[in-house]
């Protein structure tokens, strides 16, 4: 087979990926090693920024997000029991938009579907040859039988775990890691959010987290020991423990239910530099992971998605490697932003019981947030989204 793009991983960077370059007449190929069925169902995060939202409206993939998303003009931050607003369209006349990720995942799948675009699913023992020269290869097996694909670039928008980074040699590239010593214990409910906008809640017996996919279904996240079992936490002793973190009045209005899904995810900070190898380019969690806290993954992914594709139009265009000399640094400017950004919320908003100075800076760090129309508007900037 012979295609321009090989790109390894059908989740939302490799899908709008390879729509974006479909949209310009750039012949691509989606290789995944899960079935369809898998890749649909994942349980991700849910607020994205304009950038996003832009991106899925210009593939062609935006009705259903705007007609069943939730636009959110701020957030609340709930303290020991107090509760404040930080107005994001008043501080920085942007709001983001609450649409899960699953149904990102789905609008995608059904766009190429409808274009026509090559997905291959259920691809197994795929592997990155030649990628240092000009005419890279990816084989994998498919019915029992090897295939190879040779392209002119290669997408590795395949996550964390994928072979596209472990497929670049130990010596070219240098990562950056922060592993926290906690993880998020999630549930997912069809019951009524507690709140229009997402509440972080500081408490000193551990973070929690206020947040939905639609008017109808919830998610609400518990800080928790990395020694804890999802088989320890029936739904019952979840909805008590996070009764406990929240104020009055969310607690009034909390309506439980029973767990569609519960999982445990441990949180970690890590970059992967440079991003660019010859002719093999990381997106996404390929190259990046960031704590949940700041929202970031899914977001920071369509940024990368923006700066590969317009760097693979323009060397299709205009014969020029410019764009793609320049990916890297320029995705990596944005990338450590998001990773500040989410590693200083992580940080100020869990309990730390066994460093009580940490504790101290931040309380203050807390009330200069909310007394400060600049910290205020700082934070709003980030959260929103930073300028390209």
């Amino acid at each position: 087979m012979r295609t321009q793009v090989a790109i390894i991983g059908a989740g939302p960077a490799g899908l709008l990926l390879g729509q974006l370059l479909q949209n310009s007449g750039i012949d691509n190929v989606i290789l995944e090693r899960q079935s369809a069925e898998h890749v649909a169902s994942r349980i991700r995060a849910g607020v994205i920024e304009q950038v996003a939202v832009d991106l899925l409206d210009q593939v062609g993939v935006g009705t259903r997000m705007h007609r069943e998303g939730l636009v959110h003009d701020g957030t609340q931050i709930c303290v020991e029991g107090a509760r404040h607003h930080i107005n994001f369209r008043e501080l920085t006349g942007k709001t983001v938009m609450v649409y899960g990720q699953t149904e990102i995942t789905h609008d995608l799948m059904e766009g190429r579907a409808a274009a026509g675009g090559n997905s291959i699913y259920e691809a197994s023992d795929v592997s990155l040859h030649d990628f240092a020269g000009d005419k890279p290869r990816v084989r994998y097996r498919k019915g029992g039988e090897e295939h190879e694909i040779a392209c002119d670039f290669i997408a590795g928008c395949d996550g964390f775990h994928g072979v596209a980074r472990k497929s670049v040699p130990a010596d070219a590239v240098q990562t950056y890691e922060r592993v926290y010593p906690f993880g998020w214990l999630g549930l997912l409910s069809d019951t009524p959010p507690v709140s229009d906008e997402l509440i972080y809640v500081r408490h000193h017996l551990g973070f929690a987290l206020c947040s939905m996919r639609s008017s109808t279904r919830s998610r609400y996240y518990l800080q928790c020991s990395l020694a804890e079992e999802v088989d320890a936490w029936p739904d019952e002793r979840f909805w008590e423990t996070l009764k406990l973190r929240l104020d009055d009045e969310a607690r009034d209005r909390l309506v439980t239910g029973p767990s569609l899904e519960k999982s445990i995810a441990p949180l970690r900070s890590f970059v992967a530099e440079p991003m660019r190898f010859g002719r093999l380019f990381l997106a996404g969690d390929a190259a990046h992971i960031v704590p949940p806290t700041g929202a970031k993954g899914l977001n920071l992914a369509a940024s990368d998605v923006r700066y590969l594709s317009q760097a693979l139009i323009e060397f299709y265009q205009e014969n020029s490697m410019a764009g793609l000399d320049r990916y890297s640094s320029t995705a990596l400017s944005r990338v450590w932003k998001a990773e500040r950004f989410s590693w200083w919320m992580t940080t100020l908003l869990h309990a730390f019981p066994d460093r009580p100075f940490d504790t101290k800076m931040q309380a203050a760090e807390l009330d200069f947030l909310f007394k400060s129309r600049a910290a205020a508007t700082a934070f709003a900037e980030n959260y929103v989204g930073l300028p390209f």
